[in-house]
Order: C-alpha cells, then sequence, then structure tokens
C-alpha cells in the first residue's frame, strides 16, 4: 500500500447485507416493523415530481412552507434564540418556563389546571405518543383503539403489546362509542383516542367520549377493590385548535374530572401553527406516568431543541399573536378542505361513484371512491383500493392514502385527503382532472 493510501479501507462490499442475512442479524422486532404506508407513497410521489410531473400532492400530514409559514413571531424569536447562544442541553423535561406555558394555556384554553409537574415537553409528539406506550404498557399487555387510526399498530408492535382495533364506520363518523369499547375494556391496559382524527378530520361527540371516559373510570373503580392495575387513555389532540364550523373540542377531565388520574394528553405546536419541522411536543397527566416518561425519553434524548423551546414560549403566552395567526391559518385550511369537499359533492351528484364526509376538524377530508371492480379505459380492473390511488396519481395527478395505511383491511374505497401542501389552484386545477378519470372508468360485466 502506497503512503497516499495509509489508512483508507475500501468497505462498502462488506456493508451491504443480502435479505438473506438480514433475518439473523437483526432484532424480531426490527425485522417484523413495517415502514410507514403513507411516506413510501410520499416517496414515490417525490419522485415523480422530481422528474417534472406537476401532481396536486395530498397525502402527508405536514405543510408547504410557501403555502403555510410558520407565525412570524415565532420564527423572529428562533433566530433571536439561537443568537443569544440557545444552542446547549435542555432539561429532560423541558425548559420550565415551557412548561409553565403549556400548563396556563391548559388552564386558560381548556379549563385544566394540573401542575408543573404534569408537563413534559419533548422532540414532538411522537416522543409523547411512544412514552405513553412505554410508561404504562409492558409486553403482553392489551392496547385498545379504533380504525381507522394513526401508528398505533406499529407502536403495539414495537412494545409487543395485544392489539385489539375496534372497527369503526363512517356513520360514527369513524369515532367509538361506550358500546364498541364495552367487550375489549375489562382487559385493557391502555385506550388510544386521536380528535380530531387523522385521517377523517372527524371529531369525537360529547356523548360518546362522556360514555367511554364513565366506562374508564367505573373500570377502574372494579381494579382498585381487586388489586390490579388501572387502564389509561392516551387523548391526542394535537388538532385541538383546528376546528371547523360549530364543531367543538372537549376533553375528557372536563366531562368526568376523575379522568385525570388515568388520561395522558398529547400535543404540541406541529399541527396548531404549521411547525412540523421544529419538533415541540408535550405531554400533561398525571404526574406519576409524566415521571417516568421524562426518565424513558431522556435516555433516548428525545428533548426538543432548546432554541425553539425558548421562542415556543412567547408564542404560547401571546394570545393575540396566537388569535391572529390561527383565523388566518384555519381559514386558509377551511377554504381548501371546503373546495374539495364540495368538488367531491358535485362529483356524487352527477353518479360519480364518490361519497364525502364534512370535515369538522384538523387538515383533512375523508372521501370514498367506490370504484372497486370498475376497469380503466386501457381495460385494467381496479381490485384495490391500492389499484383506485394508483389510478388516480396516473390519471389525474393526484396524490391521496387508502385507509389500509390506517388500519383499514377491508377494500371499502375510504381514502385520506390531506390539505396541507396543496395550494387552491393546484386543488382547483386537480378536481377536473379526478372528474374526468372517474368518468372514464367502465363498470365491469
Amino acid at each position: 500500500m502506497s503512503d497516499s493510501n495509509c489508512g483508507v479501507h475500501e468497505v462498502g462490499g462488506h456493508a451491504v447485507v443480502s435479505d438473506d442475512e438480514t433475518g439473523r442479524r437483526i432484532s424480531a422486532v426490527a425485522s417484523g416493523l413495517i415502514g410507514s404506508e403513507i411516506l413510501a407513497i410520499a416517496a414515490e410521489i417525490r419522485e415523480q415530481v422530481q422528474a417534472g410531473t406537476d401532481i396536486c400532492n395530498l397525502t402527508v400530514g405536514d405543510f408547504e412552507p410557501s403555502q403555510f409559514p410558520i407565525p412570524p413571531e415565532l420564527s423572529r424569536s428562533i433566530r433571536v434564540a439561537l443568537e443569544a447562544g440557545e444552542t446547549n442541553y435542555p432539561p429532560s423535561n423541558g425548559i420550565l418556563a415551557l412548561r409553565e406555558a403549556v400548563r396556563d394555556l391548559y388552564a386558560s384554553e381548556l379549563g385544566l389546571h394540573y401542575p408543573l409537574e404534569s408537563v413534559l415537553i419533548a422532540g414532538g409528539a411522537r416522543p409523547c405518543i411512544y412514552g405513553t406506550y412505554r410508561a404504562v404498557v409492558d409486553p403482553g399487555d392489551t392496547v385498545v383503539y379504533p380504525v381507522p387510526s394513526w401508528n398505533n399498530n406499529h407502536y403495539c408492535h414495537m412494545l409487543g403489546a395485544r392489539a385489539v382495533q375496534i372497527p369503526c364506520s363512517a356513520e360514527s363518523g369513524f369515532m367509538p362509542t361506550r358500546q364498541d369499547l364495552d367487550e375489549s375494556l375489562s382487559s385493557a391496559r391502555l385506550v388510544c383516542l386521536n380528535t380530531p382524527l387523522n385521517p377523517t378530520g372527524t371529531m369525537i361527540s360529547e356523548p360518546s367520549l362522556q360514555g367511554i371516559c364513565e366506562a374508564i373510570v367505573d373500570e377502574n373503580r372494579r381494579r382498585a377493590v381487586a388489586g390490579e392495575r388501572p387502564v389509561y387513555l392516551m387523548y391526542d389532540h394535537i388538532y385541538w385548535m383546528l376546528c371547523h364550523g360549530k364543531s367543538r373540542h372537549i376533553t375528557p377531565p372536563a366531562l368526568v374530572p376523575e379522568m385525570a388520574k388515568y388520561t395522558v394528553f398529547v400535543d404540541g405546536i406541529s399541527k396548531a401553527f404549521a411547525a412540523t419541522g421544529l419538533r415541540v411536543g408535550w405531554a400533561v397527566g398525571p404526574t406519576d406516568v409524566i415521571e417516568r416518561m421524562q426518565s424513558l425519553l431522556g435516555h433516548v434524548g428525545a428533548w426538543a431543541p432548546r432554541a425553539e423551546q425558548v421562542a415556543s414560549v412567547g408564542l404560547l403566552r401571546d394570545k393575540n399573536a396566537r388569535t391572529r395567526y390561527l383565523a388566518g391559518f384555519i381559514g386558509a385550511i377551511q377554504a381548501r378542505l371546503k373546495a374539495l369537499h364540495q368538488g367531491f359533492l358535485r362529483m356524487s351528484l352527477r353518479g360519480l361513484p364518490v361519497a364525502t364526509i364534512a370535515p369538522e376538524g384538523g387538515i383533512y377530508l375523508t372521501v370514498q371512491i367506490s370504484a372497486l371492480g370498475y376497469r380503466t379505459p386501457e381495460g385494467a380492473r381496479l381490485g384495490t383500493n391500492d389499484d383506485v390511488r394508483r389510478y388516480l396519481l396516473d390519471r389525474a395527478r393526484v396524490g391521496i392514502v387508502p385507509f389500509q395505511a390506517f388500519g383499514i383491511h377491508a377494500e371499502s374505497g375510504w381514502f385520506r385527503l390531506s390539505v396541507g401542501a396543496a395550494s387552491m389552484e393546484a386543488i382547483a386545477a386537480a378536481l377536473p382532472r379526478i372528474d374526468q378519470a372517474l368518468s372514464q372508468l367502465k363498470r365491469a360485466d
């Protein structure tokens, strides 16, 4: 070896491992974990866009900054914090000022008065979800959640939990009731709810939530007498500030105060302020659970960046800035959802095989495209939701996500449409293309 190559080692060939070998090299949990179906679809669309195809992307639950920038106050405050040297490790449970701001926000906006020890800051909502699972669920424990829902199947896999899925229908807005949970609650360790719901854009009703909360409290009273571990509710309400029309967000402790002992809230700035990439989230819940979550997440370094935490304090404490931003932000989201909703209603009235549910919160529209069994102009039969998705991507240049990505196994024709990355112009241009593509389908003989 020459002096110029001293210390240089070609290892690329050794680093490439065949699929046959991989099963013997990694853990059972890792080998059985499925990647995000939504991100896989988004990657497919990204490749086509990079190749020059004009696509209306209604897939990922993210925001295109050119369409939905973060609040200017937040942007300025991050720069100020960085210039002030706020670049070192934050406390593992979040900086004190932000924890106080979250506590005060819940008191003023939700009427929930928690002690400071109930608030944990993390690097987005996902670590809070994972931390909740880790803090209360052991391998073999039962986790109950409605479907469609986001990612609970993957978290159950990672924890070795027994997943009990509660199928929900369009008639209930894809939300569960007490009766839906009755059979599974006695064995549950964790119940997971999300409202406004990703993927449907619907919200749980007050009677349904109250019934579920009363059932959990009744079950925990029984368990207390029997000396058994309680069942907890993970209440993911990351979209709670994005309510539409007359919809009103409700919380478990507001309906049944005793639920404060058993509810872990998952929340953050990601959705309400188009700040998905800033990674500032939080959990609020019973102090003993939050304390253990802090230890768990601290060991994996899942804290939010310090400068973004510092900047978030000012935003959460400035009600005028929040109100001003949300007025324009929600208005823009609603305009896009309304355009899509009305567009599909017009298609339905024309006899095309579509149905849609009016959005109540969040950034999603639920659409049913009942095209299974139809044939494309080229004669190909549409046999699955994914066939329909690919047909609309190819023929109408629009990206949507089938409910299979959210735990629904039946080929029911339901899809999620997300408006965070689409302009009004892109939506207006896409609707006629969708109409034409569906009009060209032929019923099977």
